[in-house]
């Protein structure tokens, strides 16, 4: 039993490193500046769920998947680091891509119907699936780090990682929805410092990302 609280921990402490949700608090914010406080905590709930079932099924099945679709963690940590690079260029111009955030002044303007305010939310809604919940929170390191943990034992080893994850999940929420109380403090200008210095980050990372991936396809 010892052992395998010791296991727990460990995986616990390994995914903590990799994706790192103190860290991801001001990319989350800087990504949903101009959202309200129920989009804010939809994006957190709807992101960290899906990265929660994409780690599930990857803990279960990743070599399955990959296999299936002829794919090598290499192309995934490029693709990945390409589309992380897009989303911090935007942010480092102060600007935010039309994929992942409506025209909120033109929507303003025009007097909506209900229809057109559910589009209008389920695109803000759509930041929830790319970038954060993937490659930001399930990235191909959490990926390659469920997949390791899951291997590395029985039933009882792939349970842990899976369970480890989930609660990494709930205290990932938690700071997702503690951080966002911190934009009401900020006024526009330290919003876009934020949004800028994120963009930065989010572009070094993506960077790095692309190099891992050509590094492990190339092998160098």
């Amino acid at each position: 039993m010892d052992g395998l609280w010791l296991h727990m921990g460990t995986v616990f402490m390994g995914f903590f490193a990799i994706m790192n949700p103190i860290a991801n608090v001001p990319i989350f914010l800087g990504l949903t500046s101009e959202e309200d406080e129920q989009t804010t905590k939809a994006i957190a709930f709807r992101a960290l769920l899906l990265a929660f079932i994409i780690i599930t099924l990857f803990s279960l099945a990743g070599q399955y998947i990959f296999t299936l679709f002829g794919i090598s963690l290499s192309a995934f940590r490029i693709t990945g680091g390409l589309l992380v690079f897009l989303i911090g260029f935007h942010m480092l111009q102060g600007n935010n891509s039309s994929v992942h955030h409506p025209d909120h002044a033109q929507l303003a303007e025009s007097k909506q119907n209900a229809s057109e305010k559910a589009q209008a939310r389920e695109a803000a809604l759509s930041i929830a699936v790319s970038p954060l919940a993937l490659p930001i929170l399930a990235g191909p390191g959490t990926i390659a780090t469920a997949m390791s943990f899951s291997a590395a034992g029985g039933i009882e080893e792939m349970l842990i990682t899976i369970s480890a994850f989930g609660l990494l999940c709930v205290i990932t929420y938690g700071f997702f929805i503690s951080g966002g109380k911190l934009v009401g403090f900020l006024g526009s200008a330290a919003l876009g410092a934020i949004t800028r210095m994120m963009g930065l980050i989010l572009a070094v990372i993506g960077t790095q990302m692309a190099i891992e991936g050509i590094k492990g396809a190339f092998s160098l």
